[in-house]
């Protein structure tokens, strides 16, 4: 049996976590996708998948030979669009992750665009506020905001943003300013239960970093919930700096004890693909980092 079929079988199955689902996408009978599975741990000696009832998982040996196996189908995949001509014509789907206000904000006005100049590509998304598993997901390209975990991901840093405090001119005329963190005891505290929730919140200053506990006056699960609430006058916020540029620039919101602040989070763009990607993420990748290298609110 070819290998490089194998492969192809091999990749689908641990992406969708079955056999069913991989034939399907295959257009293949799920017995010829066992057939195929089987031969190749045959060939090769090594059990690639623990079988159950419910799911299928890769083992660790399985996760390794995924990594190489699509690297090297990524390579054949290249050398044919290479040969044909057709390497620097963006086509087919790609998958694209964010968080969910970045994606609104961000990555959606690129897509857009990136649409309108390749319409041989068709854009899936996700955008969540969690990490998600690029290789897990079978997705492309995503944005990430923070410190980057070690893996094997490729990351370009396009950015910045700051972790501020917010509130309402009416809301500090009626309340008053605080002037350090410690003031914030005195205050309507508005706290987003996010994938970053803590009930501690982190401060900055010259004799180092300290963290005050948080007494929430409302508890919301989303940041734009909490940014409407501090707009309206609730209390006081702690977002990030790109999700209430808007209000800012307007006046609806000031920003508090910006002294005190912790580091800037970077924003790098990740994907899982090496210097053979496919150009449509290529092509995405650089018009989403020139859009976002340009923008004011992230550098």
């Amino acid at each position: 049996m070819d290998r490089f079929h194998q492969m192809q079988v091999f990749v689908c199955v641990a992406e969708d976590a079955g056999f069913a689902a991989a034939a399907r996408r295959l257009e293949m009978s799920p017995p010829a996708v066992t057939r195929a599975v089987a031969a190749l741990e045959g060939d090769i000696g090594v059990k690639l998948l623990k079988r159950t009832t419910r799911q299928v998982k890769v083992t660790e040996a399985g996760y390794r030979y995924l990594q190489d196996a699509k690297r090297i189908l990524a390579e054949v995949t290249a050398a044919d669009e290479a040969a044909a001509g057709i390497h620097a014509k963006p086509q087919g789907r790609l998958a694209i992750t964010a968080p969910m206000l970045f994606g609104r904000m961000f990555v959606l006005p690129a897509i857009t665009d990136y649409l309108q100049q390749y319409p041989d590509v068709s854009v899936d998304t996700v955008f969540l506020d969690r990490v998600v598993n690029l290789l897990d997901e079978g997705l492309d390209v995503g944005v990430r905001i923070g410190e980057l975990p070690d893996s094997g991901m490729r990351a370009l840093r396009v950015g910045s943003v700051r972790i501020v405090l917010v509130a309402s001119p009416d809301y500090l005329a009626q309340a008053g300013l605080p002037h350090t963190p410690a003031d914030l005891t005195q205050h309507a505290l508005i706290v987003s239960k996010s994938i970053s929730f803590t009930r501690n919140w982190r401060f900055s200053a010259t004799v180092g970093d300290f963290d005050l506990k948080v007494d929430a006056k409302l508890s919301v699960t989303t940041n734009d919930a909490a940014i409407a609430a501090a707009t309206q006058g609730v209390g006081i916020a702690r977002v990030l700096s790109y999700q209430v540029a808007a209000e800012l620039q307007t006046g609806q919101l000031k920003t508090l004890l910006a002294e005190y602040e912790p580091p800037p989070l970077p924003v790098h763009i990740v994907h899982r693909e090496d210097r053979t990607a496919p150009a449509k993420v290529r092509t995405f990748i650089d018009l989403l980092a020139s859009r976002l290298r340009s923008d004011n609110t992230l550098n």
